[in-house]
């Protein structure tokens, strides 16, 4: 096992409010006032990628960057100020369900004819779609499960038993080379990808960057546990049948063997996973705090709502032929053009 153990590099700014707290944690210049967080694009390059960053010092952090500025006072209110103005966002713009019986629902229905990027991708992809799509998704699988665990102090009785249950599997079930971050490493290395965690957090869009702040914002916070747990049953409910088209995609471009055993691994894993999180975790949760039920449903389609904004960007890119990385990758087998679109370029360099 040789996962990467390095600290990740700091990426370039995307805008005033990354570069003002990257300067910040290279440990000169002022941070920005909240008050620009509240006029930023709530799902724009700068700020998810802002809000990314203050949250990343709970995970790895940043080589070069003093574990102390974890809990820097300063840092942590314009942290504050970057997440209410993503949290205001999600909660006017996710259609929520009614209730959180039709919001789990409408999980467990996969459509006739689906138009995903799995479904994509297992009908029609290529090869550098696939390394692509893993380079994006690294963000949050080179740490999988991690910010889910923040859940767990706080809950109680058989919803903290099941949790406990379902991440023991996340993490390997006691075994360092079943963790599932070491196996999506492997598909990396399958498909000549850098496993250096965070390697690819310069080349994700900020549709990715919100997904992943999705988690770290429900985790960080007690008050939106229901939210992380919702969240959490999506990923779940959804995993299977999605990696199983994955595992197909990988087979059918010849990807690799282990590319191919992370994704039958969680079409395994994934489906004892969801009868365990909807009867266990979300029925314990329930049983000992029924109110929690709207911020449930909230969770899960929040997490559908940035989802699908991330399929529909990679969707977008990779019909017409082109990168959706911000950054493209060094070149195997067919490829995209080389050049990326001009608003990728633009964005890049700011």
């Amino acid at each position: 096992m040789n996962d990467d153990l390095r600290d990740p590099l700091l990426p370039p700014s995307r805008g005033p409010l990354s570069a003002a707290v990257t300067a910040r944690l290279r440990g000169a210049g002022p941070l920005p006032h909240p008050a620009d967080a509240a006029a930023a694009d709530p799902y724009g390059d700068d700020l998810q990628l802002a809000l990314y960053l203050c949250y990343e010092l709970h995970y790895r952090g940043f080589a070069g960057v003093p574990p102390e500025l974890e809990w820097d006072p300063e840092l942590l209110r314009v942290r504050a100020a970057l997440e209410e103005r993503f949290r205001s966002a999600l909660r006017a713009d996710t259609p929520v369900h009614d209730s959180l019986d039709e919001a789990l629902a409408a999980l467990l229905v996969e459509p006739a004819e689906g138009t995903g990027v799995s479904h994509f991708l297992s009908a029609e992809g290529e090869l550098w779609q696939l390394r692509e799509y893993a380079a994006v998704r690294s963000l949050y699988h080179l740490k999988e499960a991690d910010p889910h665990a923040w859940v767990l102090p706080r809950l109680r009785g058989r919803a903290k038993a099941a949790m406990a249950a379902v991440e023991y599997d996340e993490f390997g079930g006691g075994r360092a080379e079943r963790v599932h971050a070491h196996l999506f490493a492997e598909l990396m290395r399958d498909l000549d990808l850098d496993t250096t965690y965070g390697r690819y957090l310069d080349a994700a869009p900020a549709e990715m960057l919100a997904v992943v702040n999705l988690m770290s914002l429900s985790g960080l916070h007690r008050e939106l546990r229901g939210a992380l747990v919702g969240h959490f049953a999506e990923v779940e409910i959804t995993s299977s049948p999605g990696s199983r088209r994955l595992a197909e995609a990988m087979r059918r471009t010849g990807a690799g063997p282990a590319a191919e055993f992370f994704y039958d691994e969680h079409v395994t894993a994934d489906a004892v996973h969801e009868q365990v999180v909807r009867h266990e975790v979300i029925g314990g949760l329930l049983e000992e705090e029924p109110e929690l039920a709207p911020d449930i449903a909230f969770g899960i389609d929040a997490t559908e709502y940035l989802e699908e904004r991330l399929g529909r960007r990679l969707l977008a890119s990779w019909r017409a032929g082109r990168t959706c990385l911000r950054t493209p990758l060094a070149l195997r087998g067919s490829s995209p053009s080389p050049q990326a679109p001009l608003e990728q370029q633009l964005s890049h360099t700011s």
